[in-house]
């Protein structure tokens, strides 16, 4: 017996948890695809997958409807794959967890990838349903997302015929989305050369920040772990004589960083120094966000844990040309909010995030995911982060271009949606732009004329061990979907 089992859309629950079964993290979507596929071919519907795992199903008109324009149901495969410091769970081969908490779905110590595993189940359950009305249907499964919306980047469009479409990739139920900020990601490498040097081994750990969406979420404006570590490091430089083994952190580029932590290798006798330095900057960071990330601790240990000490067996430390590079990096690289729009209130305009701090044999990297909804705006903070690494004697490449999604005055697909949204439900829709990415800009940006809405139920937290999937919310959502395509006559 399913977990899920009898909770209502029957079929919507089952493919959810059916996914939530395979491994599906980014760059790891092949089993997920082929499943997709699999489901397709026992539905006998037509059914293509690129050599990226891009799916695209296509569903014929239900009767009376052949006239209507082609719409396309779209969603991503991809999961961004986060959990706790004790969960024992493997991404790469292991399902997900799964439990109920009256309302709430979620996942066992780890991220529950309603984002955007919802899409895909309530697409097959549409797909799985001959009695619904509806018109012609791609429904179109992207694959890698949550790391640049790789795949929606290099999918060949030429042959989709869909005029309208539903990316069902938003988490607040009632709201619409109807433009995007652009974006990439940006990867700035530093050198990590390497010698002899005599001192006593230590760790700094930053645990505990609250982390969330790099863009729904930015404009909270809490700590990125990997800002507070390099902040930390900046602090212990001043005033001690030490030499910088690693630095790691975060493992997604649009997730704010939750911890980090530094190896590093100190002069002998400065272990007091030390510990008094990091409960000065644990007072100080803590009064700075206590609103925003409470649970926020900088620990420093003079014995290595077994984790630590096994990442670094045998490895020197670096210079200290290259160890003060990525502290003046880490403490000095522009990050969070950049801009706000003078032409919509409350909305993120211009951002970036830290994400992956990596330390390898002879590089340390630092990944950002950088946004804008003005494109002169991203290219000037790609600019900024040339100029400083290139200063600190690093090298910068770019990855995952994509385009903002332009608010577009005359949507009769939006007018459809918000009417059907007030019929239903007795409340006014909210119709806005965010700051974080959807693939409707390049999906729009490939097929000239596309008429786009973003929407979804209810999920909390996303990208975070402790996010939430509405059942009740999703049951609206889906009833909701299935009316709209009933008046796509």
């Amino acid at each position: 017996m399913g977990v899920l089992e009898g909770l209502k859309p029957e079929r919507v629950f089952y493919y959810f948890e059916e996914i939530c079964k395979i491994p599906h993290g980014s760059y790891n979507v092949a089993a997920i695809s082929d499943y997709c596929v699999s489901v397709a071919q026992s539905l006998n519907l037509e059914v293509r997958q690129d050599e990226e795992y891009n799916v695209v199903i296509r569903k014929p008109a239900s009767e009376g409807y052949g006239e209507a324009p082609v719409l396309m149901l779209q969603g991503h495969l991809d999961m961004v794959c986060e959990k706790e410091a004790d969960c024992t769970i493997d991404f790469e081969k292991d399902g997900l967890s799964l439990a109920i908490d009256g309302d709430y779905i979620y996942a066992e110590g780890t991220t529950l990838g309603g984002d955007d595993g919802i899409a895909v189940a309530m697409a097959l359950a549409i797909l799985d349903d001959d009695t619904l009305e509806h018109p012609p249907i791609e429904a179109v499964f992207t694959v890698d997302e949550e790391i640049g919306m790789l795949g929606a980047v290099a999918m060949d469009c030429s042959s989709l015929k869909s005029r309208l479409m539903l990316n069902l990739d938003s988490e607040n139920e009632g709201h619409f989305l109807v433009g995007c900020a652009g974006g990439m990601m940006v990867e700035c490498v530093f050198p990590a050369e390497r010698r002899r040097w005599s001192g006593k081994v230590v760790s700094v750990h930053v645990n505990g920040a609250t982390g969330g969406h790099s863009g729904v979420e930015i404009q909270k404006q809490g700590a990125n772990a990997n800002v507070v570590l390099g902040r930390v490091l900046y602090e212990l430089k001043k005033k001690a004589d030490f030499t910088v083994v690693s630095v790691d952190g975060g493992l997604k580029d649009n997730a704010i960083t939750r911890s980090a932590r530094a190896i590093l290798m100190f002069a002998p006798g400065q272990e007091d120094l030390f510990m008094d330095i990091l409960k000065e900057q644990q007072g100080i960071i803590e009064k700075e966000y206590h609103k925003t990330d409470a649970g926020m601790s900088i620990e420093g240990f003079l014995e290595l844990s077994k984790e630590d000490a096994e990442s670094v067996a045998g490895v020197l430390p670096m210079t200290d040309v290259c160890g003060n590079a990525v502290i003046t990096a880490l403490r000095t690289f522009p990050w969070g909010v950049q801009k706000m729009s003078k032409d919509m209130e409350g909305l993120v305009q211009t951002s970036l995030n830290p994400g992956i701090l990596e330390t390898k044999a002879d590089t340390v990297s630092l990944v950002f995911s950088v946004r804008s909804s003005v494109a002169s705006e991203k290219e000037e903070l790609y600019d900024r982060l040339v100029c400083l690494t290139e200063s600190l004697g690093g090298k910068v490449s770019r990855s995952g271009d994509y385009p903002a999604w332009e608010y577009v005055e005359d949507s009769k697909l939006r007018t459809l949606m918000g009417d059907t949204y007030r019929e239903m439900y007795k409340k006014e829709p909210v119709m806005e732009v965010i700051h974080a990415g959807v693939e409707c800009g390049l999906f729009s940006e490939k097929m000239p004329g596309l008429d786009c809405v973003s929407y979804g139920p209810d999920i909390f937290d996303i990208h975070t061990p402790q996010e939430r999937l509405s059942i009740s919310s999703t049951k609206r959502i889906y009833e909701y979907t299935v009316e709209v395509l009933k008046r796509l006559k």
